[in-house]
C-alpha cells in the first residue's frame, strides 16, 4: 500500500461531543484495533486508515497543518482558530448556539450597550470578530470553563458561550442578548489531502454519512394480503415507497418493507394492524447508503 492511500483520522479525545463521535466512527464500520493506554494513535481494522485523539480545539489546526487528513469537531472550534480547511460533512450533531448574554438584571438591552464592558468567553477570536463587527469596543476575558460563573464572580460584564437548551444560562440567572453563531459537528479535511486522497477520503466520508442517514429511521417488515395493500401503502410512504414482493407458496399474500421515521413507529403499527398487516417486524438500520 502506498503512502498516498493511507489517511488518519482526528477525532475527539474529550469533551461532549467525543463518545457520539466515537459512536459514530465504529458504527461506520472504521473499528478500532488499537485503544488502550494513552495511546495518541490508533490503528483500525482498514490498514488505509489511522485515528488519532486530539482536543477538539486542536483538530482544525491539526488538520490544516496535515498532521491529519480529515478530522471530525464543531464548526465554532474551525472557526475559532481560524484554519484552513475545508468542510465536507455536517453530521448534525452536537447542535448549538454561541450567544452573547449577560446578568438579568443588567441594565443593558443591545449588543451595542455593552462598549467598554468585559466578557469572558472561550472563544476569545470569534468574540473579538463579532464586537468588531458591531462597532462595539470590549475587553474580552479569556477563560477554560464555567463562563457563564464569571459575572456573579465580578470577572465579566458579560459571556459568550455555547448554549444547546438555555437551560444553564437560566440557571445562572442570565438572558441572551444575541447570536453569535450556530455550530453542528463537521468532517473536515486538508485541502491538498482532499486532492491527493480524495478516492479514501470520500470512502470515509460514504461510511460516516451512512450512519448519520439511519440515525432516527427504522426498517419495518411486514405480510398482508394484496386486496388490502393500497391502504397500507397509503400508510407507509417510506423512501420512494414501500417495495412490495410476493410471498411464495402463498397465492394473495405479499411482503412489505420500508423504511420509516422511528418516532412514527409507535402509533404506525396499531393503523397496520388494523389495515390488515400481520408478521410486523421493526429492525433498527445501522447505515443507510444513498
Amino acid at each position: 500500500m502506498t503512502e498516498t492511500t493511507r489517511i488518519r483520522l482526528a477525532i475527539p479525545n474529550k469533551g461532549r461531543i467525543a463518545q457520539p463521535i466515537r459512536e459514530i466512527v465504529e458504527k461506520s464500520g472504521i473499528h478500532l484495533v488499537e485503544t488502550g493506554g494513552r495511546n495518541l494513535i490508533a490503528k483500525t481494522v482498514d490498514p488505509g486508515i489511522e485515528v488519532l485523539f486530539a482536543r477538539p480545539i486542536d483538530i482544525p489546526e491539526y488538520v490544516a497543518n496535515g498532521a491529519a487528513d480529515i478530522g471530525v469537531t464543531g464548526h465554532d472550534m474551525v472557526m475559532e482558530r481560524g484554519s484552513v480547511v475545508n468542510e465536507l460533512l455536517d453530521l448534525r450533531m452536537g447542535r448549538a448556539r454561541l450567544v452573547v448574554a449577560v446578568p438579568e438584571e443588567a441594565e443593558v438591552n443591545a449588543v451595542a450597550d455593552l462598549a467598554g464592558a468585559k466578557v469572558a468567553t472561550e472563544f476569545p477570536n470569534i468574540t473579538r470578530a463579532y464586537f468588531e463587527r458591531f462597532g462595539v469596543g470590549v475587553t474580552i476575558v479569556p477563560v477554560g470553563g464555567a463562563c457563564e460563573a464569571t459575572p456573579h464572580l465580578g470577572i465579566a460584564d458579560a459571556i459568550v458561550d455555547l448554549t444547546s437548551t438555555g437551560t444553564t444560562l437560566q440557571a445562572m440567572r442570565m438572558r441572551i442578548l444575541g447570536e453569535v453563531l450556530t455550530t453542528t459537528t463537521w468532517v473536515i479535511a486538508n485541502p491538498d489531502s482532499l486532492q491527493q486522497k480524495r478516492q479514501k477520503i470520500d470512502e470515509v466520508l460514504l461510511a460516516l454519512e451512512s450512519v448519520v442517514r439511519a440515525k432516527g429511521q427504522c426498517y419495518i417488515m411486514m405480510n398482508a394480503s394484496r386486496d388490502v395493500l393500497p391502504e397500507i401503502e397509503e400508510l407507509l410512504p417510506g423512501l420512494g415507497g414501500p417495495t412490495v414482493m410476493d410471498v411464495a407458496s402463498h397465492d394473495g399474500l405479499v411482503a412489505v418493507h420500508a423504511v420509516v421515521a422511528e418516532e412514527r413507529v409507535y402509533q404506525l403499527i396499531t393503523r397496520l394492524k388494523q389495515a390488515g398487516a400481520r408478521d410486523i417486524l421493526v429492525m433498527s438500520i445501522e447505515r443507510m447508503i444513498p
